[in-house]
């Protein structure tokens, strides 16, 4: 982990905190952080779906989404 200084925009913080229920700055930027991943997933997820690759269910798949339940 690493402390930084940032510029934020704190409009665009307090409409986020509100789209994520959260209330730090650091637990807004991780918990965005952690949805951009799993957006990420899912649209990985979908392409194999839809381009007939299936799903992936190898052991390091299956590790990997059971840590984002």
């Amino acid at each position: 982990m690493r402390r930084t200084s940032v510029e934020l925009d704190d409009q665009l913080l307090e409409k986020v905190q509100r789209i994520l229920r959260t209330s730090g700055v650091k637990d807004t930027i991780e918990t965005a952080f952690q949805e951009v991943l799993r957006a990420d997933m899912r649209r990985r997820l979908a392409a194999r779906i839809r381009d007939g690759r299936g799903v992936d269910r190898g052991e390091e798949i299956l590790r990997a989404s059971r840590q984002w339940q």
